[in-house]
Protein backbone atom coordinates (compact mmCIF):
# COMPACT_ATOMS: atom_id res chain seq x y z
CA UNK A 1 0.00 0.00 0.00
CA UNK A 2 1.47 3.47 -0.75
CA UNK A 3 1.18 6.42 1.74
CA UNK A 4 -1.88 7.88 1.74
CA UNK A 5 -4.19 5.21 0.45
CA UNK A 6 -7.64 5.05 2.10
CA UNK A 7 -8.63 1.74 3.29
CA UNK A 8 -11.28 0.32 5.68
CA UNK A 9 -10.19 -2.62 7.96
CA UNK A 10 -11.84 -5.16 9.21
CA UNK A 11 -9.05 -6.32 12.54
CA UNK A 12 -9.33 -8.00 15.63
CA UNK A 13 -6.83 -6.94 18.47
CA UNK A 14 -5.81 -9.39 21.27
CA UNK A 15 -3.83 -9.29 24.25
CA UNK A 16 -0.61 -11.09 22.66
CA UNK A 17 0.33 -12.46 26.09
CA UNK A 18 -3.26 -14.02 27.23
CA UNK A 19 -5.37 -14.10 24.27
CA UNK A 20 -7.97 -12.02 25.45
CA UNK A 21 -10.09 -9.97 23.18
CA UNK A 22 -9.71 -6.17 23.20
CA UNK A 23 -11.05 -4.46 20.41
CA UNK A 24 -12.69 -5.32 17.18
CA UNK A 25 -14.72 -4.53 14.07
CA UNK A 26 -16.49 -7.44 13.36
CA UNK A 27 -19.89 -7.98 15.39
CA UNK A 28 -20.15 -11.54 15.04
CA UNK A 29 -16.05 -11.99 16.50
CA UNK A 30 -17.48 -9.48 19.37
CA UNK A 31 -20.42 -11.55 19.92
CA UNK A 32 -18.28 -14.94 20.35
CA UNK A 33 -15.96 -13.35 22.82
CA UNK A 34 -18.76 -11.90 24.79
CA UNK A 35 -18.01 -8.88 24.07
CA UNK A 36 -20.58 -7.20 22.40
CA UNK A 37 -21.88 -3.80 22.68
CA UNK A 38 -25.50 -2.72 22.24
CA UNK A 39 -25.99 0.10 20.33
CA UNK A 40 -22.37 -0.35 18.81
CA UNK A 41 -22.41 0.06 14.72
CA UNK A 42 -19.68 -2.94 13.89
CA UNK A 43 -17.79 -1.47 10.83
CA UNK A 44 -14.44 -1.14 9.41
CA UNK A 45 -12.08 0.80 10.74
CA UNK A 46 -11.14 3.75 8.16
CA UNK A 47 -7.83 4.63 8.12
CA UNK A 48 -4.84 6.50 5.16
CA UNK A 49 -1.90 4.57 5.33
CA UNK A 50 1.21 6.09 6.52
CA UNK A 51 -0.70 8.67 8.04
CA UNK A 52 0.54 8.14 11.30
CA UNK A 53 -2.77 7.56 12.55
CA UNK A 54 -2.33 3.64 14.16
CA UNK A 55 0.38 2.47 15.97
CA UNK A 56 3.88 2.00 14.39
CA UNK A 57 3.72 -2.23 14.09
CA UNK A 58 0.54 -1.98 12.52
CA UNK A 59 1.28 0.65 9.70
CA UNK A 60 4.43 -1.06 9.03
CA UNK A 61 2.32 -4.16 8.34
CA UNK A 62 -0.66 -2.62 6.14
CA UNK A 63 2.33 -0.72 3.75
CA UNK A 64 2.65 -4.15 2.74
CA UNK A 65 -0.48 -5.41 3.28
CA UNK A 66 -2.57 -6.32 -0.17
CA UNK A 67 -6.32 -6.04 -0.32
CA UNK A 68 -8.53 -9.20 0.75
CA UNK A 69 -5.72 -11.20 2.57
CA UNK A 70 -5.74 -12.24 6.02
CA UNK A 71 -2.93 -11.20 8.55
CA UNK A 72 -2.12 -12.38 11.94
CA UNK A 73 0.91 -10.50 13.27
CA UNK A 74 2.20 -9.97 17.18
CA UNK A 75 3.83 -6.26 17.78
CA UNK A 76 6.17 -5.86 20.22
CA UNK A 77 5.66 -3.04 22.99
CA UNK A 78 8.70 -0.58 21.47
CA UNK A 79 6.46 -0.78 18.15
CA UNK A 80 3.05 -0.60 20.01
CA UNK A 81 2.14 1.56 23.16
CA UNK A 82 5.81 1.54 24.32
CA UNK A 83 7.47 0.15 27.65
CA UNK A 84 6.17 0.78 31.01
CA UNK A 85 7.16 4.16 32.73
CA UNK A 86 8.05 3.77 36.02
CA UNK A 87 8.26 7.72 36.42
CA UNK A 88 4.36 7.86 35.13
CA UNK A 89 3.20 5.54 38.06
CA UNK A 90 2.33 7.90 40.85
CA UNK A 91 1.36 7.31 44.65
CA UNK A 92 -1.29 10.59 46.06
CA UNK A 93 -3.41 10.85 48.78
CA UNK A 94 -6.80 10.58 49.11
CA UNK A 95 -7.81 14.33 49.64
CA UNK A 96 -6.55 14.85 45.84
CA UNK A 97 -7.88 11.89 44.21
CA UNK A 98 -11.19 13.03 45.89
CA UNK A 99 -10.53 16.08 44.37
CA UNK A 100 -10.30 15.50 41.52
CA UNK A 101 -13.45 12.44 41.06
CA UNK A 102 -16.84 13.68 41.32
CA UNK A 103 -18.25 10.18 42.07
CA UNK A 104 -15.76 8.17 44.85
CA UNK A 105 -18.48 5.43 44.37
CA UNK A 106 -16.81 4.99 40.68
CA UNK A 107 -13.32 4.40 42.03
CA UNK A 108 -12.38 0.87 41.74
CA UNK A 109 -8.80 -0.96 41.19
CA UNK A 110 -8.80 -0.69 37.12
CA UNK A 111 -10.33 2.58 37.11
CA UNK A 112 -10.07 5.52 34.56
CA UNK A 113 -9.70 8.56 36.65
CA UNK A 114 -8.64 11.95 35.08
CA UNK A 115 -6.23 14.34 37.71
CA UNK A 116 -4.73 17.61 36.43
CA UNK A 117 -5.78 17.24 33.32
CA UNK A 118 -3.84 13.45 32.42
CA UNK A 119 -5.60 10.20 32.53
CA UNK A 120 -4.76 7.17 34.27
CA UNK A 121 -5.45 3.58 35.62
CA UNK A 122 -6.22 3.12 39.67
CA UNK A 123 -3.81 0.10 40.25
CA UNK A 124 -3.42 0.08 44.35
CA UNK A 125 -5.41 1.52 47.33
CA UNK A 126 -4.18 1.42 51.07
CA UNK A 127 -4.23 3.67 54.32
CA UNK A 128 -5.76 6.53 52.33
CA UNK A 129 -2.85 6.24 49.30
CA UNK A 130 -3.62 5.73 46.06
CA UNK A 131 -1.55 4.40 43.48
CA UNK A 132 -2.55 5.55 39.92
CA UNK A 133 -0.81 4.41 36.27
CA UNK A 134 -0.37 7.42 34.18
CA UNK A 135 0.92 4.92 31.04
CA UNK A 136 -1.18 3.93 28.21
CA UNK A 137 -3.56 0.98 29.87
CA UNK A 138 -1.69 -1.01 26.97
CA UNK A 139 1.41 0.65 27.66
CA UNK A 140 3.89 -2.64 28.06
CA UNK A 141 2.22 -5.16 25.93
CA UNK A 142 2.58 -7.08 23.45
CA UNK A 143 -0.47 -6.94 20.66
CA UNK A 144 -1.73 -9.23 18.10
CA UNK A 145 -3.52 -8.20 15.55
CA UNK A 146 -5.81 -10.29 12.88
CA UNK A 147 -6.82 -8.10 10.02
CA UNK A 148 -7.89 -7.40 6.60
CA UNK A 149 -8.06 -4.80 4.31
CA UNK A 150 -11.34 -5.42 2.94
CA UNK A 151 -11.82 -2.19 0.51
CA UNK A 152 -9.19 0.54 -0.97
CA UNK A 153 -11.66 3.36 -1.39
CA UNK A 154 -10.36 5.36 -5.00
CA UNK A 155 -13.59 7.62 -5.68
CA UNK A 156 -12.81 11.23 -4.03
CA UNK A 157 -16.38 11.64 -2.70
CA UNK A 158 -16.52 8.42 -1.12
CA UNK A 159 -13.12 9.40 0.33
CA UNK A 160 -14.45 12.48 1.64
CA UNK A 161 -17.21 10.40 3.24
CA UNK A 162 -15.69 8.25 5.07
CA UNK A 163 -13.02 10.65 6.57
CA UNK A 164 -15.94 12.74 7.77
CA UNK A 165 -17.38 9.57 9.44
CA UNK A 166 -14.03 8.47 11.28
CA UNK A 167 -13.07 11.61 12.09
CA UNK A 168 -16.19 12.38 13.69
CA UNK A 169 -18.44 10.28 14.58
CA UNK A 170 -21.25 11.35 12.65
CA UNK A 171 -22.79 10.73 9.11
CA UNK A 172 -25.46 12.98 6.80
CA UNK A 173 -23.11 14.85 5.73
CA UNK A 174 -24.01 16.34 1.93
CA UNK A 175 -21.10 16.95 0.23
CA UNK A 176 -20.64 19.28 -3.12
CA UNK A 177 -17.64 20.04 -5.19
CA UNK A 178 -16.36 22.76 -7.51
CA UNK A 179 -13.57 21.87 -9.31
CA UNK A 180 -10.91 20.90 -6.28
CA UNK A 181 -13.27 23.29 -3.40
CA UNK A 182 -15.51 21.49 -1.41
CA UNK A 183 -18.53 22.36 0.55
CA UNK A 184 -19.60 20.48 3.07
CA UNK A 185 -23.28 20.44 4.65
CA UNK A 186 -22.86 19.64 8.57
CA UNK A 187 -25.53 17.22 9.58
CA UNK A 188 -27.94 18.46 12.08
CA UNK A 189 -26.75 15.81 15.39
CA UNK A 190 -23.33 17.56 14.90
CA UNK A 191 -24.75 21.36 15.24
CA UNK A 192 -25.51 20.06 19.11
CA UNK A 193 -22.10 18.25 19.26
CA UNK A 194 -19.65 20.08 22.11
CA UNK A 195 -16.84 19.13 20.15
CA UNK A 196 -18.13 20.29 16.92
CA UNK A 197 -15.17 23.14 16.36
CA UNK A 198 -12.29 20.83 16.99
CA UNK A 199 -14.18 18.22 14.66
CA UNK A 200 -13.81 20.55 11.86
CA UNK A 201 -10.82 21.62 12.48
CA UNK A 202 -9.05 18.39 12.57
CA UNK A 203 -11.37 17.45 9.47
CA UNK A 204 -9.69 19.99 7.44
CA UNK A 205 -6.02 19.10 8.40
CA UNK A 206 -7.24 15.34 7.34
CA UNK A 207 -8.98 16.21 3.95
CA UNK A 208 -5.87 18.49 2.65
CA UNK A 209 -3.12 15.54 3.44
CA UNK A 210 -5.34 12.76 2.33
CA UNK A 211 -6.89 14.10 -1.01
CA UNK A 212 -6.50 16.57 -3.42
CA UNK A 213 -9.44 19.36 -2.30
CA UNK A 214 -8.57 22.85 -1.86
CA UNK A 215 -10.74 24.90 -0.02
CA UNK A 216 -13.03 23.47 2.42
CA UNK A 217 -16.29 24.66 3.51
CA UNK A 218 -18.71 24.04 6.14
CA UNK A 219 -22.28 25.16 5.69
CA UNK A 220 -24.54 24.82 9.37
CA UNK A 221 -27.81 24.89 8.55
CA UNK A 222 -30.26 26.26 11.63
CA UNK A 223 -33.52 25.15 10.89
CA UNK A 224 -36.41 27.95 12.19
CA UNK A 225 -38.04 27.57 15.15
CA UNK A 226 -41.79 26.61 15.44
CA UNK A 227 -43.64 29.44 16.97
CA UNK A 228 -45.27 28.30 20.40
CA UNK A 229 -48.87 29.85 19.18
CA UNK A 230 -48.09 27.67 16.35
CA UNK A 231 -47.35 25.08 18.73
CA UNK A 232 -50.16 24.75 20.72
CA UNK A 233 -52.41 24.80 17.93
CA UNK A 234 -51.03 21.68 16.13
CA UNK A 235 -51.43 19.98 19.57
CA UNK A 236 -55.24 21.25 20.44
CA UNK A 237 -57.62 18.29 19.38
CA UNK A 238 -60.94 20.67 20.20
CA UNK A 239 -61.54 21.56 16.68
CA UNK A 240 -62.82 25.61 18.04
CA UNK A 241 -59.58 25.33 19.84
CA UNK A 242 -57.80 29.02 19.36
CA UNK A 243 -60.19 30.34 17.09
CA UNK A 244 -60.69 33.51 19.25
CA UNK A 245 -57.49 34.78 18.93
CA UNK A 246 -54.04 33.83 17.29
CA UNK A 247 -51.23 35.94 16.30
CA UNK A 248 -49.95 35.21 12.76
CA UNK A 249 -46.88 35.84 10.33
CA UNK A 250 -44.63 36.19 13.27
CA UNK A 251 -40.95 35.54 12.52
CA UNK A 252 -37.78 34.46 14.31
Amino acid sequence: MDNGTIVHVDYELYNAENGDLLETTLESIAKEQEMHQEGRTYTPLTTVVGAGQLIEGFEESLMEAKVGKEYDIVIEPTKAYGDKDTSLIETINQDKLMRAVQDPKSLYIGASVEIGGRNGTLTLAAAGRYRVDFNHPLAGRSLRYKYTIVKVIEDRAEKIAALLKSNTGHDDFEVEFEGDDVSITVPQAMLFDTNAAMMKFRVVSVLRDATDVAKVSFVEVHEARVAAAEEDEHDCEDPDCGHESHSHGEEE
